[in-house]
C-alpha cells in the first residue's frame, strides 16, 4: 500500500482504493485455491485439531487452515473438529470455534493442554494449522504451541499439515533459526481480560511465536500447490 501511495499520480485516494481491491481478489482467489487443492488431503469421516485461528476473520476469503477444514467439511468429508483454545489470547476459543459453529461445521473446544491425550484416546487424523512466516528450507513459523502440536502429531503418527499463501515463505530468511521470536508483555499471561490468575509480583514468558522444523511437517499447502515432502527443494520447485 505505501509504494502504491508513492507512485500515486492524481487521485490519491482513487488508487489506494483500487490497491486494495486488487490485493483482496487475489488473496480471496488464493484462500480458495488452498482449501481446494487442501481438502484433497482430507479422508472421508477424518477427525481434525487445528489451533489459533487462520479462517474468514483473519484472511480475505474462506482462511487458509480453516478455509481447508471448511471446504472438506462441504464435501462431506469432516466427522468432527477440535480447535484448540490458544493461549494466551484464546484465538480458538472466541474466533474458530465461533467460525466453525456459523459454517456448521461440528466442533468441540478443547483447551491446548488435552491435544496429546486426544490423540492417544480417540483418532484425530489430522492437524492442520497456519502460518506467519515459512523460511526458504520449509520450517514453519506460528502461534506459540504451534511446534508442540507437531512433536504430538509425530509421535502418534498423525499428518499435520500447515496451509498458507506463498506471499508467507520468506526466501531470504535460510532457515527458522533466523525468525526473531517477539516476546510480548507478561501481563498478558498473568491476566486473562483484565483478570489476575497468578500472585502478586509473579514473572511470566510470553514468546508470540514458535518456529515447527520442516522434518516435523507433512505437507505445506499453497495456492501454487502442495509442497510435499517439505525441503528447502520440493518448496522452490513449487514457487518457481
Amino acid at each position: 500500500m505505501l509504494n502504491a501511495a508513492r507512485g500515486a499520480e492524481g487521485n490519491l485516494a482513487q488508487k489506494m482504493a483500487k490497491t486494495a481491491e486488487s490485493y483482496f481478489k487475489t488473496d480471496l482467489h488464493a484462500n480458495r485455491t488452498m482449501a481446494r487443492l487442501g481438502a484433497t488431503l482430507i479422508k472421508r469421516g477424518s477427525r481434525l485439531m487445528t489451533y489459533c485461528n487462520a479462517g474468514s476473520l483473519a484472511t480475505s476469503g474462506l482462511g487458509t487452515s480453516l478455509g481447508m477444514i471448511r471446504y472438506a467439511h462441504y464435501q462431506g468429508k469432516v466427522e468432527h473438529v477440535y480447535p484448540c483454545e490458544t493461549r494466551p489470547y484464546l484465538q480458538g476459543s472466541r474466533l474458530t470455534l465461533w467460525e466453525l459453529m456459523q459454517g456448521g461445521v461440528p466442533a468441540t473446544l478443547i483447551t491446548d493442554n488435552m491435544a496429546a491425550h486426544l490423540m492417544k484416546t480417540r483418532r484425530i487424523d489430522a492437524v492442520i494449522v497456519g502460518s506467519d512466516r515459512i523460511a526458504a528450507n520449509g520450517d514453519v513459523c506460528n502461534k506459540i504451541g504451534t511446534y508442540g502440536l507437531a512433536i504430538l502429531a509425530r509421535h502418534h503418527r498423525v499428518p499435520f499439515y500447515v496451509v498458507a499463501p506463498t506471499s508467507t515463505v520468506d526466501l531470504s530468511t535460510p532457515d527458522g533459526s533466523r525468525i526473531p521470536i517477539e516476546e510480548r508483555g507478561a501481563d498478558e499471561v498473568l491476566r486473562i481480560f483484565g483478570h489476575p490468575i497468578a500472585p502478586v509480583g509473579a514473572r511470566a514468558h510470553h514468546f508470540a511465536f514458535d518456529v515447527t522444523p520442516h522434518a516435523l511437517v507433512t505437507a505445506i499447502v499453497t495456492e501454487r500447490g502442495i509442497v510435499k515432502p517439505v525441503n528447502g527443494r520440493t518448496l522452490h520447485k513449487v514457487l518457481s
